[in-house]
């Protein structure tokens, strides 16, 4: 399970993240390939986000999952 505050961080960062590259929900849920509405509950702190979509976010946004996680305040994904 995924306690309060990681889940909030993480909330807040997709829909930062979605809305600096000016897209809609439906859009990243297309990108997911999952019903807009899933998304939207992700986005809203509904339900878990799972790992596989964790990943693909932060290699669509260019980041971390550390950084989406709240774990780091640097977006910028590690070297390598």
């Amino acid at each position: 399970m995924m306690g309060d505050e990681v889940r909030h961080m993480l909330c807040q960062r997709m829909r930062d993240l979605r809305e600096d590259q000016e897209k809609t929900q439906a859009e990243i849920a297309e990108l997911l390939r999952i019903p807009r509405k899933t998304y939207c509950n992700y986005e809203n702190g509904r339900n878990n986000v799972p790992n596989e979509v964790l990943c693909a976010l932060a290699d669509y946004y260019h980041t971390s999952t550390d950084y989406l996680l709240g774990r780091t305040d640097n977006p910028a994904p590690p070297p390598g």
